[in-house]
């Protein structure tokens, strides 16, 4: 895990760049962080606005995911937080962001937020994925469960290792499109304001594909929190980005994430992991059975 940083423990110059772009700062709150980042802070400046300060130190792929946030602003206008400026210091990347005041959404059956959530995943499939990499570039090759059968077998649920082989050999073709995707959206990216109004953060996996595909991931997500599958395909089809998907990419899509989510589960353990894997498992056995009986 990255080293989190105070405010106070970042090196001069790097304090003295976002100082430069945001003016004296009065005092700074550490946020939780998590794999993401070395250093997540709320900027109190002097005149008693706030900034939202995001760091990573060393070239890896955080801070590529952090590069990738600082262009969200251009990618998805009053849905992202603006991205007030970002600097290279030293061996540090930091970008500072529009403070954003608001709780999480909440996913689970009958909850207000899915009516706000559904708005606003369609808002994000209606723009365009310009200049982002595509999924199906980005899913090519990604064999997961031949690699689970041979590393952890216990989790390959069928007989024939190659029937979901063959659906995950479809996907990256199945996915792809021009609309600008998050593709990884869960309750805690959607950030509600008082008003309610819904602002989306994290923007460090943004790809090009199928509009449906957000929404798709999101259907997984309804499970976690505790929706049948039936019930969180019936939410996600009345939204408009949903319109035009076939059951054949649903399917494919579901037995892909199931193997990617699985497999990063038993190589990479974090918390929660374990449990979105089986979760995905479950909506791809349940795609094959109606997929099966049409």
């Amino acid at each position: 895990m990255p080293v989190q940083h105070e405010w106070s423990e970042l090196p001069e110059a790097v304090q003295d760049i976002v100082q430069g772009h945001v003016g004296p700062v009065a005092e700074a709150t550490s946020v939780p962080g998590g794999q993401s980042c070395d250093v997540a802070t709320t900027l109190h400046r002097a005149d008693g606005r706030l900034v939202f300060l995001k760091g990573v130190r060393g070239v890896s792929p955080r801070m590529r995911w952090l590069r990738n946030e600082a262009t969200a602003g251009v990618l998805a206008p009053g849905v992202s937080p603006e991205v007030l400026f970002h600097e290279d210091v030293g061996d540090w990347l930091v970008v500072g962001f529009e403070h954003i005041v608001g709780r999480a959404a909440v996913l689970t059956p009958d909850s207000a937020d899915l009516t706000p959530v559904a708005s606003t995943v369609d808002r994000i499939a209606a723009l365009p994925g310009t200049g982002l990499r595509p999924l199906r570039d980005r899913w090519a090759g990604g064999q997961w469960w031949r690699k689970l059968a041979e590393e952890a077998p216990e989790h390959v649920w069928v007989n024939d290792v190659n029937l979901l082989a063959d659906w995950t050999g479809r996907a990256p073709e199945l996915v792809h499109g021009d609309h600008l995707l998050h593709t990884d959206l869960h309750a805690d990216q959607f950030v509600i304001g008082a008003r309610g109004e819904v602002h989306v953060i994290d923007w460090g996996w943004p790809a090009a594909g199928a509009k449906w595909v957000d929404a798709a991931f999101l259907v997984i997500r309804l499970m976690v929190s505790g929706h049948a599958a039936a019930d969180a395909e019936s939410w996600a089809r009345k939204l408009t980005a949903w319109s035009d998907v076939s059951e054949e990419a649903l399917t494919a899509f579901a037995v892909y994430v199931a193997g990617l989510w699985t497999h990063r589960a038993v190589t990479d353990p974090q918390p929660g992991a374990a449990r979105r894997a089986k979760v995905a498992r479950e909506y791809a056995a349940w795609r094959l059975a109606a997929h099966a009986a049409v």
